[in-house]
């Protein structure tokens, strides 16, 4: 009666302290001298640089990448999510033009794995320094009876910063302007339930190849969360940017009207893009409703870019190596809908 540990009750001290050994380079080599301290604080410490900003506003949020962390579950496949949660957290901030100054994730489980978890931060770790950003933090839950074993989920808590004149939040917007938008990686980290039912349905397999794509549909649905972070700021040396809406959940029939002032829309031309195979597979497959797919997916938009009409010939073709596709205008609201799509 007096041997009972706490591993018998399914949380393995020792296997947490190897975790951490394993992170630690990763995180480590995020780290620059303006972070303080380093893993094992209770909290992070970061020297905010009082040079570079004048008028600074901080900016902050929090994400995950939803049921997408399934499909790695499945597949054996961690890195990648890493990618997916700060990428999807740096172009949330980027939407009101931040610079992403530190990140933080958090990562629960019902048995500990050191090798997944060490797959995953490594990816967030990379992603972090792509950005320039410090992974300065975070957590790490052993948490039987919460989650099933094998099991785990993340999240990531972001914030950066933006000068008070330097400020995007859509005020400027107004009728006449081009709506302009960069092209998603593939489904990014939304719609993954409905991709999983259609599958569990059909009974399709993760290496099945769905008619009109080239690769195995895992490799399709684990493509990482693009990061918009270097092609808005090759835009914003041309242009001037007005509006950023980052299609999420909730395509871009969801996302564009939260960036929109009262009175206007969007009209979005559908032709003036190409959707990817992936999303004509998905909805031909899984026999979903078009209006269903544009309210549930990003149909190949990543990020759409709002410009004063005459700057979208100064916008240019590409940013950053990207496409900059012109797909809409700004117009006077119509009974109530914002997303026009024509």
């Amino acid at each position: 009666m007096g041997d009972l540990r706490y591993a018998d009750a399914g949380v393995d001290i020792d296997e947490g302290d190897r975790a951490v050994r394993l992170i630690r380079q990763a995180v480590s080599a995020t780290h620059g001298p303006e972070v303080l301290g380093g893993i094992g604080a209770f909290s992070g410490l970061f020297a905010f640089d009082r040079e570079r900003w004048r008028d600074p506003l901080l900016a902050s949020s929090t994400d995950s990448v939803g049921t997408k962390v399934k499909v790695a579950i499945a597949t054996g496949r961690h890195r990648g999510i890493g990618i997916d949660l700060v990428n999807h957290c740096v172009n949330d901030i980027l939407c009101c033009g931040a610079e992403p100054l530190f990140f933080l994730d958090y990562y629960a489980t019902g048995r500990l794995l050191p090798e997944h978890l060490a797959e995953v931060v490594d990816g967030a770790a990379a992603a972090c320094r792509a950005a320039g950003c410090a992974l300065i933090g975070g957590e790490t839950a052993e948490l039987p009876g919460l989650y099933a074993l094998g099991d785990f989920d993340i999240a990531g808590f972001i914030v950066g910063c933006v000068e008070r004149d330097g400020l995007i939040d859509g005020r400027a917007i107004q009728v006449g302007d081009a709506a302009l938008a960069l092209p998603s990686s593939g489904l990014h980290t939304n719609g993954y339930s409905l991709v999983r039912h259609i599958l569990a349905d059909r009974e399709i397999g993760w290496d099945a190849v769905l008619p009109g794509t080239s690769a195995p549909l895992v490799d399709l649905l684990l493509e990482p969360h693009r990061s918009y972070l270097e092609a808005i700021r090759d835009l914003r040396t041309r242009v001037e940017v007005r509006g950023l809406a980052h299609i999420t959940g909730g395509g871009i029939l969801g996302n564009l009207p939260r960036i929109l002032p009262e009175g206007t829309a969007v009209r979005i031309r559908r032709s003036s893009w190409e959707v990817p195979p992936l999303f004509t597979a998905l909805e031909s497959v899984g026999g979903v409703q078009p209006e269903e797919m544009w309210r549930t997916f990003n149909m190949g938009i990543g990020m759409v870019v709002i410009v004063p009409r005459d700057d979208a010939e100064r916008a240019g073709e590409v940013a950053a190596g990207l496409p900059v596709l012109r797909i809409g205008e700004v117009v006077r609201a119509d009974a109530g809908h914002r997303v026009l799509l024509a």
